[in-house]
């Protein structure tokens, strides 16, 4: 395994998914406010100098995106998706989803900033037009050979774009929000024997990492879902938290600390360190979009659409002390939607150092405005000293 360094110099011990989670309906209803008069937009703050001692400032950059990302802030892009073709059983291969363009200019950034590391991201669903839903990672792990062949293939893509590592998003084994087929019998058990199978084929050189969800594994009718976060923990560099889409209106969807609402970031990451994972192998998610509902439109916005809100309609920068996270309201002082803007970044960094977490990842990048306020303050928040 590749040694992973902390995000902080002194530690303590304690697809996201945009898809329907279960709601406790035994919850308050609403945050309580402090009340602020910010600017409409967040003024300009000038990055922080880099801290070279392995701290992760993580980009998702999607297949779908359209710009190139300013790597001087970051320190580790997650390119997504790449997706597997499944045929009746039979793993055939895995392709990159959208334009192959858009992918080489993003490896190109490597030749300005030559500490940049880029991983391929491999989703469970499917987006090409010559590829169709034929279980996925679910069928992909029922076969030892499958697992070899897509091991090996993921080497020589590594090898052929010098790329650093793979980046598993699989959400969720034993559980399926993207209509991929499921198996509760046996996913959360294979997912570790795939992780095993890519360690044993990379060896120590790339790096291997995956998208967690807010819980350890789960007993269910049957037998049981999401990660089993310990057994993997052998064979993987670091977990990329998705500390989002935990709740929605009239709760936040990623609070730093808030029993209102579902799930937290504090109790995600508990999760992990409960499970005997070290904190310097944890990175936070933030997510740069509000979460209004699940199901009722909008269900979503992303930051840059949040400050363009009409300020008749919507006072947002909002502040919620109990679950220092920022949020828009209407006129009326109903919740609208809970969000992340650089005062609670700026909270869930200090936090996250305090814990000794590896570092921040945010999905994703072309939500954020054209100044790069969240970017920036992901930045700052995880170079801190």
């Amino acid at each position: 395994m590749l040694a992973a360094a902390g995000f902080a110099l002194t530690s303590c011990s304690g697809g996201g998914s945009n898809s329907e989670k279960p709601l406790d309906p035994e919850k308050p209803d609403t945050p309580v406010a402090e009340e602020i008069d910010p600017p409409i937009n967040e003024p300009s703050v000038a990055p922080k100098a880099r801290i070279n001692d392995g701290r992760h400032a993580t980009a998702y950059v999607t297949y779908y995106g359209s710009l190139i990302p300013d790597a001087s802030i970051i320190t580790h892009i997650n390119y997504a998706f790449a997706e597997l073709y499944m045929v009746d059983g039979v793993y055939k291969k895995f392709d990159l989803q959208g334009s192959k363009a858009r992918f080489q200019n993003i490896v190109n950034l490597k030749k300005l900033y030559p500490d940049l590391k880029i991983c391929i991201s491999f989703t469970h669903g499917v987006a090409n037009s010559d590829n169709k839903q034929g279980g996925s990672f679910s069928a992909l792990c029922k076969s030892e050979d499958n697992m070899k062949r897509f091991a090996e293939d993921c080497l020589k893509f590594l090898q052929d774009y010098n790329l650093d590592g793979v980046d598993l998003d699989w959400e969720f084994p034993g559980l399926s929000w993207s209509g991929a087929a499921c198996d509760v019998t046996c996913d959360t058990d294979n997912y570790v024997k795939l992780v095993k199978q890519l360690r044993e084929t990379f060896g120590d050189k790339y790096t291997i990492s995956y998208a967690g969800y807010c819980f350890d594994k789960q007993t269910t009718t049957g037998g049981y879902r999401y990660v089993d976060i310990k057994a993997m923990d052998e064979y993987v560099d670091y977990v990329n938290i998705m500390a989002y889409d935990f709740d929605a209106a009239p709760h936040h969807h990623s609070a730093l600390a808030d029993t209102r609402a579902y799930r937290d970031c504090n109790r995600a990451v508990n999760a992990y360190l409960n499970a005997g994972v070290a904190p310097n192998k944890l990175v936070l998610g933030i997510p740069f979009y509000g979460r209004h509902s699940f199901s009722t439109s909008p269900t979503a916005l992303s930051y840059k659409s949040i400050i363009n809100l009409d300020p008749k309609k919507y006072r947002r920068n909002k502040w919620d002390p109990v679950a220092n996270c920022a949020y828009v309201e209407t006129m009326q002082g109903v919740f609208y939607m809970g969000y992340d803007n650089p005062k609670s970044i700026a909270a869930k960094g200090d936090w996250a150092r305090k814990k000794g977490l590896l570092g921040l990842m945010y999905w994703e990048y072309d939500q954020d405005d054209a100044k790069g306020t969240l970017r920036t303050a992901v930045w700052n928040a995880v170079m801190t000293p």
